[in-house]
């Protein structure tokens, strides 16, 4: 039998677990993008030296290497790329490649909810700082601004201001790969942000992690959540009702098998709006969580989608406790130190730490999920025991720079 071969766009750690679990099921895996010394490239079978955002150019690759199965799991720029190349080569994946251009573009994804009657904010898409700024009067204020095509609430802004709009606009499009940025209401939440990894097979909605996002009030982008929480509190009725309307959308958009993370709210209104939904793991090592959370494995369930293997017992996640990610990050840019843990809570409640810099690094203020210096994986036999420690972090740890 041939093996089979797996090309996974990007090199961040994100893409371990995914190759371990293609290693399990005798893949070789080639990693691609253009930074040579990206983690992932040391555990794979192969490097290929390509930007994941030409995807002509990968395709072309991809075919010199004739790949059976392409993933862009978790990095949010390879997405459409991905898409293409396994349109263009018969190779499994979540949707068509114009789906894909759909989700992963927030102005086309606004109009498609509008189109077909999904709870939407007021949202316009613009290429031009002079046509956006004609049309504040659109707007309910205030207002959110972002890059069509970014995640990571990297270019994010929330604007109360309209004279600080043209500003906003600058920062979208300092962040933006296109050149697009889009203007929309500001929503405002009852109780938590949330989101959810999805699992997809056959076009069935059969899996959802949904989770609760916790936030730092004191980060210069206070838009870029700091946690992720399981299981989510948000009221049942709104679960269903946003899984409802995940199918529906699924079901219009002809989507087939595979992993979506999806962010949503209820708002002060009384409805739930679906704001992003993406053909990918979200990041922040979400799927990775999970697996430790509850009782199915949707990296290796997305890895066998990938290598058109099928796909057994998929079902609704049994949670074994109550789980949080933590974002470790500094509130100034400086020079790392480093970490320190309480004994007690190590020992009590960490699954696991992560690090992905080295004392001396460089880093950043918290103004996007690229300035996290790692991540917790933790464990609590109750939420409110878990919230208490999200809210009271000065007491167990401690994040040097200088």
């Amino acid at each position: 039998m041939t093996q089979k071969k797996l090309m996974l766009l990007g090199g961040l750690r994100y893409l371990l677990p995914v190759i371990e679990e293609a290693h399990k099921l005798g893949a070789y895996v080639i990693t691609a993008d253009y930074l040579p010394d990206n983690i992932a490239h040391k555990y794979s079978d192969e490097y290929c030296n390509v930007s994941i955002i030409d995807k002509d150019a990968v395709l072309k690759e991809a075919q010199r290497l004739q790949i059976d199965g392409i993933l862009s799991h978790a990095v949010d720029p390879g997405v459409v790329t991905a898409a293409y190349v396994a349109e263009k080569m018969g190779l499994p994946f979540q949707c068509s490649y114009k789906t894909a251009c759909i989700l992963q573009d927030k102005h086309l994804f606004r109009k498609f909810l509008s189109d077909n009657g999904f709870n939407c904010p007021n949202a316009k898409g613009y290429n031009n700082i002079e046509e956006a700024l004609n049309d504040v009067n659109y707007f309910n204020w205030p207002v959110i601004v972002k890059p069509v095509d970014s995640a990571g609430s990297k270019g994010v802004t929330r604007v109360d201001d309209k004279s600080k709009l043209k500003e906003a606009i600058e920062f979208a499009l300092s962040e933006s790969h296109n050149g697009y940025f889009i203007i929309e209401d500001f929503l405002e939440k009852q109780g938590f942000s949330a989101g959810s990894e999805s699992f997809v097979v056959d076009g069935k909605l059969l899996y959802n992690g949904f989770y609760d996002q916790y936030f730092d009030k004191n980060a210069i982008n206070p838009y870029t959540p700091s946690a992720e929480v399981w299981p989510s509190i948000m009221e049942q009725k709104y679960q269903e009702e946003i899984k409802s309307e995940l199918q529906r959308l699924f079901t219009l958009l002809e989507v087939t098998t595979g992993l979506f993370n999806v962010e949503c709210r209820v708002c002060t209104n009384g409805k739930a709006y679906l704001m992003e939904v993406s053909p990918r793991a979200g990041g922040n090592r979400l799927a990775e969580l999970l697996n430790y959370a509850a009782d199915v494995n949707i990296n290796a369930a997305e890895t066998r989608k990938a290598l058109g293997l099928s796909i057994e017992n998929m079902h609704e996640p049994n949670y074994k406790g109550h789980f949080a990610i933590l974002v470790l990050h500094s509130d100034k840019t400086g020079v790392f130190q480093s970490v320190e843990i309480a004994s007690k809570f190590i020992k009590e409640h960490v699954i696991e730490e992560e690090l992905r810099i080295k004392e001396g690094d460089i880093v950043y203020s918290f103004t996007g999920a690229n300035a996290a210096l790692g991540t917790l994986f933790l464990r609590f036999d109750s939420r409110e025991e878990l919230a208490f420690a999200l809210e009271n972090q000065s007491t167990w740890l401690k994040i040097n720079v200088k």
